[in-house]
């Protein structure tokens, strides 16, 4: 490549014009789809796309996105829901061992079995409910979820 040349260049490889590759757009001939802009630099607004939504206008990116906080906290959550899972197939087995004199066997299962369920239930539940509510409100049941749910079999040593 040649000294002097111009900003496009860093972007090209000897070989570009390569039979096998689809030809380039130009930026004169680029238009973009219904409810995208273009943004840097030379992203003048072409004279033939639509005009910039108003302030009324609903955005056209995602408005539930999470920051990297939030995700952080949805896994750090998840853990302890995961722990939770652990501590109740752990603390659920000694109690049933412990019940399972006195309650017949089609009692102690079906409710071991949805004790071990239930936190991963309450995340996935959740998740899935409040998935167009703001980020406090996921957070908020999660944080319910983590002291409703705690495995008191296994805190307790029962």
């Amino acid at each position: 490549m040649a000294s002097g040349s111009s900003d496009d260049d860093a972007f090209r490889w000897e070989g570009d014009d390569s039979p096998t590759r689809p030809p380039r757009a130009e930026k004169s001939d680029a238009v973009l789809p219904e409810g995208w802009r273009a943004v840097g630099k030379g992203s003048e607004a072409p004279a033939d796309s639509a005009p910039s939504p108003s302030v009324g206008d609903e955005p056209a990116s995602d408005t539930t996105s999470l920051g990297s906080a939030a995700l952080v906290t949805l896994g750090l959550l998840g853990g302890i829901y995961l722990l939770y899972t652990v501590g109740w197939v752990l603390g659920g087995a000694r109690t049933a061992l412990a019940i399972s004199p006195y309650l017949a066997p089609g009692a102690v299962v079906p409710a071991q079995w949805f004790a071990v369920a239930a936190p991963a239930l309450w995340f996935g539940g959740t998740l899935l409910l409040t998935r167009s509510s703001a980020v406090w409100v996921r957070l908020a049941w999660l944080v319910v979820g983590v002291f409703l749910l705690l495995p008191w079999p296994f805190v307790t040593g029962v």
